[in-house]
């Protein structure tokens, strides 16, 4: 069986909802930043793919060309994104 047919429907939910809100809460923060406004903190970005949001992190990084250069939150996002890619796939290898 594989891992995406024994995750249930509530956590596939919530994992896509908070990629989501990631991604948007870094396109609000590329949006503000063009603008010269109060921004979105990066410790609010780093917690969204902390939570979950890894993907949608990385996914509005890279579009959005917002946040490509910056350090530490470069590597600290990294850092962020394999360790959840290392438990995905812990878990899915558990299962």
């Amino acid at each position: 069986m594989s891992l995406f047919n024994s995750v249930p429907v509530y956590i596939a939910a919530f994992f896509l909802i908070i990629n989501v809100l990631t991604f948007f809460a870094f396109a609000l923060d590329k949006y503000l930043a063009k603008r010269a406004l109060w921004r979105v903190s990066e410790s609010a970005l780093l917690t969204l793919a902390a939570f979950g949001g890894a993907v949608g992190a990385t996914l509005a990084q890279r579009l959005l060309r917002h946040k490509t250069q910056k350090q530490p939150f470069k590597t600290i996002l990294m850092f962020i994104s394999v360790i959840q890619l290392l438990l995905i796939t812990w878990f899915g290898f558990a299962s």
